[in-house]
């Protein structure tokens, strides 16, 4: 019997678990959401290193918002990288946002998703919190398929990867591929997964 190709696996994965994550935020009741990450549960905080660079990302329309956790960690004294692109092609970097509590510190990117403006100081964040499709119990993360943070986090062993997701885009498995870096845990709005072992 031929293999199937986990790239298949995964593209069907990703237009099931959009649609089931597009329907569940519609599903919400706004007051509901706006309680949702509002502040990382205290295990999430145990991994934080008191001098991190804290890498997280402007929410699209669906995904888990993360403006309340950039909002916290920058007033406990963190600095605050945001993904940042040159252009569709080049690498991803991150670059500073000096003040989550102000929108106009950023500008739309060659993507259309909010980026800090092009002369922000650059960095590498220390602990990152990152956007998902699709993740497993056991820290598999599907992405949107452009693979930016598995090559980011590949070039940046060590780095601890959190995704922040929704609980209905927990799956009971992903395929796995050479390229796919895998998250130190995962925090949805009713339960943390992980820590996960390093290699996992």
């Amino acid at each position: 019997m031929q293999a199937v190709d986990p790239a298949l696996i995964k593209s069907a994965l990703r237009k099931e678990l959009r649609a089931a994550r597009r329907a569940h935020v519609a599903a919400l009741d706004p007051r509901i959401r706006a309680l949702t990450f509002l502040r990382p549960p205290s295990p999430l905080l145990a991994l934080v290193p008191s001098d991190a660079i804290i890498g997280l990302y402007h929410a699209g329309l669906d995904e888990a918002p993360a403006g309340a956790y950039a909002r916290f960690f920058h007033d406990a004294g963190h600095g605050i990288a945001l993904p940042w692109f040159a252009a569709r092609g080049a690498p991803m970097e991150f670059r500073l946002w000096r003040s989550p509590h102000i929108e106009e510190l950023l500008e739309p990117g060659p993507f259309g998703i909010l980026q800090p403006l092009a002369d922000a100081g650059v960095a590498v964040p220390t602990f990152l919190l990152l956007p998902l499709v699709g993740f497993s119990a056991e820290g598999a993360r599907l992405g949107q398929g452009g693979g930016h943070y598995d090559r980011w986090l590949a070039d940046h062993r060590g780095t601890a990867a959190v995704g922040m997701a929704w609980d209905c885009q927990k799956v009971d498995s992903l395929p796995d591929e050479a390229h796919d870096q895998a998250l130190t845990a995962v925090v949805t709005p009713t339960r943390l997964y992980g820590p996960f072992e390093v290699g996992h």
